[in-house]
Formats: structure tokens, C-alpha cells, sequence
């Protein structure tokens, strides 16, 4: 059975500044304006790793290959947190794919304390760091007092 560091060594994968690790793979030719119409990457989170609450402009699909379960955590324009289980057990409400909405704070954690998740994101329109806000835990926890214990866990205080 692969470990986290076989599928983070065999992909090339590199760490990324919300947490976990990833590796480009697809940029479109195709452009919306100054953006490709869409980009695709490999993210990987392991044991101890979050990815910490950001947000984009564009839709983002993330795509489940294997590994632990991911929670993907969603807080929407007026404040609502949902939360959705990644994964491909559907009789235990587990969803092969997840859409994040295009201008949602979004983050993600495994299910379980211990193992990895390996998974693919599609950007439409393709990602751009222009696009891309990471926020600190106290300017979330300012916003949202009433998600402080997610915002600590993922972000940090």
C-alpha cells in the first residue's frame, strides 16, 4: 500500500502555501479574458496537515482518488458553514466529488486523525494567485465568532 510520501515523491509534488502539497497539471489554452477557461492540480493533505480557510473567485471541484476522507468545510457569503465528506463510501454519505462555489471561504481536514487524502481540484476559470486570499485565524475569527473552533483548527488563532 502507497504512503502519502510515495504518491507526494512519485507526482512531483511540492508543498503549497495553504497547507498539504500539490502539482499543476492542466492549464487550459483556451483563455476567459486574462484567465485559461480552466486548470486542474493534485493535493494531497496527510496526518497533522489542513488546508487552511481561502478563498477564490472561481468554481472549484475537488475530485476524490484515494486515502482518507476529506472534510471540505464551506462558509458562504452571509456565514453559514457547511460541510461536506469527500470520499467514495456514499452509503456512509461520503460524495466522490465536491463543488466549492466561486467566492466562498473554503479549507479542508482529514476525516480521520491518522493517513492522507490524494485528490485532483478543477478551477473554472483557471486558477490565478491574483484570485487567491488566505486569511489569518483572527480576521476569520473577527467575521465569523460563531465558526471560532474550525477557524482555530484550521487557521490558527
Amino acid at each position: 500500500m502507497l504512503k502519502a510520501e510515495d504518491y507526494i515523491a512519485g507526482l512531483g509534488m511540492q508543498a503549497h502555501v495553504e497547507g498539504g502539497y500539490c502539482r499543476e497539471l492542466f492549464q487550459s489554452g483556451q483563455r476567459s479574458g486574462e484567465r485559461p477557461l480552466a486548470s486542474s492540480i493534485y493535493y494531497l493533505l496527510k496526518a497533522g496537515q489542513v488546508s487552511k480557510l481561502h478563498r477564490l473567485k472561481s468554481d472549484e471541484l475537488w475530485l476524490y482518488h484515494c486515502g482518507t476522507p476529506l472534510l471540505i468545510h464551506q462558509i458562504d457569503e452571509v456565514g453559514v458553514l457547511s460541510t461536506t465528506l469527500l470520499g467514495l463510501a456514499v452509503d456512509r454519505g461520503e460524495l466522490p466529488q465536491v463543488l466549492v462555489t466561486g467566492n466562498r471561504i473554503f479549507g479542508a481536514e482529514l476525516a480521520e486523525p491518522e493517513g492522507f487524502c490524494l485528490v485532483s481540484c478543477v478551477v473554472s476559470p483557471g486558477f490565478d494567485y491574483r484570485d487567491f486570499e488566505l486569511f489569518s485565524g483572527s480576521e476569520l475569527a473577527r467575521l465569523y465568532p460563531q465558526h471560532t473552533d474550525l477557524i482555530q483548527r484550521l487557521n490558527g488563532s
